[in-house]
């Protein structure tokens, strides 16, 4: 194909406001960057309540991102292999955290497992794993999407040559299915750890802002910016950290795409 046909045929006159688009998602992310004091960055990093909330951040992340991967795998699966009507209602039970706002996501945790709710008497409500539970709810439609996206797009035909074959079913998850959403599973991985190191709404409301418990690095910016906490230079060290590992998320998803080397 020609270098024109690649680029299709749009109006040329497109090029104006979509650069007014591009400018205006750039300009707020270099404000950021010029905001940080370079002079004492790696102290506002390193300081005793940066590295606790970056700590938080990144272990709670983890360990949500393990859960998401326990559930979320078989579910993207469930969705993927299941009848029309059927995976459809399914696939918008699971977008449904991804459309409201992270406070209501908060409110409807803590209305089930509060002192007050359903399951109040597990006492998890602003705690550490309270924040588990806010990162795993939040981000986990992001892995059930993209891996049941991946699953569904290649298709049932090896894994039914496979089945007559005589394999069983698991070695059919295990040698075929897996290793084919393989780009689709590590893409949906790298982007639930991102939404949940992300996390705010949510945890706020569930789980609280308190230091070395719950506050996490969204929580210790935002507790900054009110006057409180970490200083504003710390803020904006650990806005850019986050920046960089959205940065840095990008490239993976882009590595893992199929056929992104070609």
């Amino acid at each position: 194909m020609s270098p024109s046909g690649a680029q299709g045929y749009a109006p040329r006159a497109l090029a104006v406001p979509a650069a007014v688009g591009l400018i205006f998602l750039i300009l707020p992310l270099a404000a950021l960057v010029a905001r940080v004091q370079w002079s004492t960055f790696l102290a506002d990093v390193t300081s005793e309540a940066a590295l606790s909330a970056l700590a938080l951040s990144l272990g709670t992340g983890l360990v949500a991102t393990v859960l998401c991967i326990i559930v979320g795998v078989p579910l993207a699966l469930y969705i993927a292999r299941s009848g029309p009507r059927l995976a459809a209602g399914l696939r918008a039970a699971v977008t449904v955290p991804l459309v409201l706002p992270p406070m209501v996501g908060g409110v409807a945790l803590l209305y089930l497992f509060g002192r007050a709710g359903w399951l109040g008497g597990l006492g998890l409500s602003f705690s550490t794993p309270a924040v588990v539970l806010a990162q795993t709810f939040v981000a986990l439609p992001f892995l059930v999407l993209a891996v049941e996206g991946a699953v569904r797009t290649s298709g049932v035909d090896y894994e039914r040559t496979a089945a007559a074959l005589g394999a069983s079913r698991w070695t059919i998850l295990r040698r075929i299915t897996l290793p084919l959403a393989a780009p689709g599973i590590v893409a949906g991985v790298v982007l639930c750890f991102a939404r949940a190191i992300g996390e705010f709404g949510a945890t706020a409301l569930f789980a609280g802002n308190r230091p070395g418990v719950t506050q996490t690095m969204p929580l210790a910016i935002y507790t900054a910016f009110n006057g409180a906490g970490v200083s504003q230079g710390a803020a904006a060290a650990l806005s850019l950290l986050l920046l960089v590992t959205a940065i840095a998320v990008l490239l993976l998803v882009r590595g893992w795409r199929p056929g992104a080397a070609r």
